[in-house]
């Protein structure tokens, strides 16, 4: 094993990891909700200026 290595980096360095990839897809999904209802609300504008 390579020195200074210990066991607790085969657990802390995949929870990193996980830790990452959690507030990674809550910021993501955050993101595309936000610029879903952003494009519903343009065309709802564009609709009610066709009227």
């Amino acid at each position: 094993m390579i020195e200074g290595m210990t066991s607790a980096h085969f657990i802390f360095i995949p929870s990193v990891l996980l830790l990452g990839i959690v507030i990674g897809w809550i910021l993501g999904s955050r993101a595309a909700r936000d610029a879903y209802a952003a494009e519903l609300r343009r065309r709802e504008e564009r609709a009610s200026r066709k009227r």
